[in-house]
């Protein structure tokens, strides 16, 4: 196969087909757990190399990208809503503040992890009414992202401004992993 994916999310295959178009998809089957104590940073690159580690094991000659994006607002942590009242929540508190999106990438060699790194962008958004709140809960993007909205669809009506890698926001901070896979 060569270079394996561990994601099921359509962002991710999308931004990949960025770096190369010579890749299989076989998602993690990985509940995703970790130390919620750890640093934010570190908390999410356990995340994402639970799920390189899982598919890397079944995989070993291949090289297997796993990553996880999750949303930080203050001591919060924001992952997927699992309903419209915790979407509506998220968006509440994400209202007319500054949040770090942190993505983080591993990348497994010969069934081992061999590299891991995450990238932090900032986001503002602009303050929000009920009415945006709900406009946007209505288009249903909310549901599968980490912090309730996507950068890339209609959730850019939401965001005041960014500070970093807008990719990685989407969910694969691309030229750092294009760079990555490189040195390998």
């Amino acid at each position: 196969m060569g270079l394996i994916l561990a994601s099921a999310s359509p962002r991710r295959r999308e931004l990949l087909s960025l770096i190369t178009e010579e890749f299989a998809v076989i998602p993690a089957a990985c509940e995703e757990k970790a130390d919620k104590s750890l640093p934010p940073s570190q908390y999410v690159q356990e995340l994402a190399k639970h799920k390189a580690a899982e598919v890397a094991l079944l995989y070993p000659s291949d090289t297997v990208i796993g990553a996880d994006t999750l949303v930080f607002c203050g001591d919060e942590t924001m992952g997927k809503p699992s309903c419209i009242e915790e979407a509506r929540e998220m968006l509440h508190k994400l209202s007319g503040k500054a949040h770090t999106v942190i993505t983080a990438v591993a990348i497994a060699k010969n069934g081992e992890i061999v590299k891991i790194f995450a990238e932090e962008t900032k986001v503002e958004f602009f303050q929000l009414s009920e009415k945006d709140i709900d406009n946007y809960i209505n288009t249903g993007e909310p549901m599968d992202k980490a912090g309730a909205y996507g950068i890339q669809g209609k959730g850019a009506l939401l965001i005041k401004g960014i500070q970093g890698d807008y990719y990685n926001v989407m969910g694969l901070p691309v030229a750092r992993l294009s760079r990555e896979l490189e040195k390998l």
